[in-house]
């Protein structure tokens, strides 16, 4: 009898905790697709407070190697990716690619406008700080063998998963989507959530409707299509890691 009761109380705290885990990281539509910011965000750089939190004590760890990591992307709003989105589509119409080559184009790096992780605070762009750093800072080259960020990079690969970083668009061959992205980190405990619930709330809809109220030139084939190779085939391999 104890013994049951025991067990008992065991599945109830453990449901109660599951149902708190669940409302602690709950994001709105809005709010995953860049439209609105969650209570959970940093009013300061709109980070998700436990991620930037976590980015602290792991760039102050770092310092002690002589490392400076420095943050030069993170929270983006669905305008400003859509400002991104479509100053690149411009350049390349400039250079007289048809659309589909333009939008195969800017999705090598760059996210369609309410699909981009950075809508959720949880996900950053790094450098190391350096005197005379290069004119292009995201460039894989800086940060493998003798590029001017190796020593940040090895670093992270040590270290980062320590604080609940990973390289999200790695440089596994077998990966589709996003080209490699030695750059980009994300807060694992709390992206993989919002992920998850990115993919449930069929956020494609509401997305897709924006889209064609910000006059974007895509049709949903190529968009459906996107969503497949870059979103949720990619991070459902990320999410079950």
């Amino acid at each position: 009898m104890k013994q049951s009761l025991l067990i008992t109380l065991f599945f109830l705290l453990l449901t109660i905790n599951n149902k708190s885990i669940a409302q602690e990281y709950n994001y709105s539509i809005a709010c995953l697709t860049g439209k609105e910011l969650s209570k959970f965000q940093n009013p300061t750089n709109r980070l998700h407070k436990e991620a930037y939190r976590s980015f602290l004590a792991m760039q102050k760890e770092a310092a002690k190697d002589n490392i400076q990591i420095q943050i030069v992307s993170g929270y983006r709003s669905f305008n400003r990716q859509l400002q991104i989105f479509n100053r690149k589509y411009t350049r390349y119409q400039k250079q007289g690619l048809s659309k589909i080559q333009i939008l195969n184009k800017i999705t090598e790096y760059s996210t369609i406008p309410g699909t981009s992780r950075h809508h959720w605070g949880t996900d950053i762009d790094i450098i190391q700080k350096i005197s005379n750093p290069p004119k292009n800072l995201l460039v894989a080259k800086n940060y493998e063998e003798a590029g001017v960020f190796c020593n940040m990079k090895e670093w992270m690969d040590k270290n980062a998963h320590k604080y609940g970083f990973d390289l999200v668009y790695t440089n596994d061959t077998n990966r589709t989507g996003f080209k490699y992205e030695p750059w980009h980190y994300s807060y694992a405990p709390i992206a993989k959530k919002l992920l998850t619930q990115f993919i449930q709330y069929e956020t494609h809809n509401a997305i897709y409707k924006d889209l064609k109220k910000s006059k974007i030139k895509m049709d949903s084939l190529f968009f459906k299509k996107y969503l497949k190779t870059h979103i949720y085939n990619t991070d459902n391999e990320y999410i079950n890691n």
